[in-house]
């Protein structure tokens, strides 16, 4: 295989039995970094302190006896994550006065793990909906999903191993299933969003992008860290915890979303089914999930218009039209609205416990079909949505095909803090 196509792991073990340099690697990298021209994926890419960057690991990895797991492997960040050494625009017109140039706690994390800080990858404005720059790697007139959209087409286009994005309603899954990449949001609450742009307390959560389940496993393990800084993380000892695997029982239900998915994704769809019926069962969808859509808008709304109103109020002809109606519909959700909504996102994650008493998982397309045409939109995230409201770990895997031959993902989601076990599971379909 070409180095390139090799999974994070496969280098990891190339770099750790000297069969391969990091040195070697990042210019491999800067190499394929000539596809950006129609990608444009990167929004910030400094090949001198990449190579840097990679002798100083080459360096350490003489010296040193004990090294981080990442050690020497370059890892691309979504360019909402505060860095001190490279800039953070949040995909944004505005210039902000306050510059945050510190390192954010994931940031960290990867440089004690050994990871080199490679970029920043293209987001969407503020990490909303308004289309960035950036092309899908599979067809370059269509888009590759937002906001993580740079975080997973670096990685469909082999210019990077690994990558990190976020999800508030479906940043990580969607490009994910777009670009033919596996995504995977962990439960709310693993990990740290210390210096990440926030857009909504409640929705806002840290994802992960490689090219296998392994790949983001080991990336996001890394990440599993209680921060002070965050208070919504949380301290679980799980990453050394034992699955015993049983036969796995997956569920489908079929909501009233399913009818937005194009008629060659569901006939692809329903060919996964049929092949794997002996361990998927399909089912009608609770009536509550139908409600769920309205609850994330009205949580999502109301905490940008509180994070962005300043920004809405003193450089307005900077926001985009998506944004500035967003922050508009957020004022004016009334209080009451909001508390009911924050309600039914605790009540919903509790409810959906009952559901994993009797399935492992539920499967779902990650998204209604292939990448959309043209750039008006980054896509629906509908059918992602519900999950992050409810905090639980789901993760797309790009084993369906639909129009075209063009990728479409198969969402696998999760028990809250399960996420060790829906991982094994996912595994099934795809390591």
């Amino acid at each position: 295989m070409k180095l390139l196509n090799l999974s994070a792991q496969q280098l990891l073990k190339k770099l750790k039995n000297k069969q391969l340099t990091s040195v070697e690697l990042c210019k491999a990298y800067i190499n394929q970094k000539k596809y950006d021209k129609n990608i444009q994926a990167w929004e910030y890419f400094n090949e001198k302190k990449l190579l840097s960057d990679a002798k100083n690991s080459d360096n350490q990895r003489k010296k040193l006896k004990s090294l981080g797991v990442l050690h020497g492997l370059p890892v691309a960040l979504k360019d909402i994550i505060s860095t001190s050494e490279m800039p953070t625009k949040y995909g944004a017109k505005i210039k902000f006065k306050k510059k945050n140039n510190l390192d954010a706690k994931i940031v960290k994390l990867l440089k004690k793990a050994g990871a080199i800080i490679m970029g920043k990858t293209v987001t969407c404005e503020l990490a909303f909906l308004s289309p960035s720059k950036t092309k899908n790697p599979h067809d370059y007139s269509r888009t590759p999903g937002g906001s993580s959209s740079g975080s997973a087409a670096v990685i469909a286009s082999d210019m990077a191993p690994l990558s990190i994005g976020t999800q508030t309603g479906g940043s990580v899954i969607r490009p994910a299933s777009y670009c033919g990449v596996v995504g995977y949001k962990p439960t709310y609450g693993l990990i740290s969003r210390n210096g990440v742009l926030q857009t909504s307390y409640n929705l806002d959560q840290v994802g992960v992008f490689g090219k296998t389940v392994s790949d983001v496993e080991l990336l996001s393990k890394v990440l599993f860290v209680r921060d002070d800084a965050d208070e919504t993380t949380k301290s679980i000892n799980f990453l050394n915890k034992k699955i015993k695997m049983k036969k796995s029982k997956f569920v489908f239900y079929k909501t009233k979303r399913w009818r937005n998915v194009d008629s060659i994704s569901k006939k692809s769809f329903n060919k996964f089914i049929l092949n794997n019926k002996k361990i998927v069962k399909v089912e009608t969808a609770p009536k509550y999930f139908e409600d769920m859509i309205d609850f994330h808008t009205i949580i999502y709304e109301t905490e940008m218009a509180q994070n962005f109103y300043h920004y809405y109020k003193t450089s307005k002809g900077k926001l985009s039209v998506e944004i500035k109606k967003a922050i508009i519909n957020g004022l004016k959700h009334p209080a009451k609205d909001y508390a009911l909504a924050l309600d039914a996102m605790r009540k919903y994650s509790k409810n959906l416990d009952s559901i994993f008493e009797r399935f492992d998982a539920i499967i779902t397309p990650s998204s209604c079909g292939i990448a959309d045409k043209g750039f008006k939109t980054t896509g629906s995230p509908e059918f992602n949505k519900i999950w992050s409201l409810a905090h639980v770990p789901c993760i797309s895997l790009p084993i369906l095909k639909g129009e075209k031959d063009l990728p479409l993902g198969l969402q696998i989601i999760g028990k809250q803090f399960e996420d060790l076990s829906m991982l094994r599971h996912a595994k099934i379909f795809k390591n």
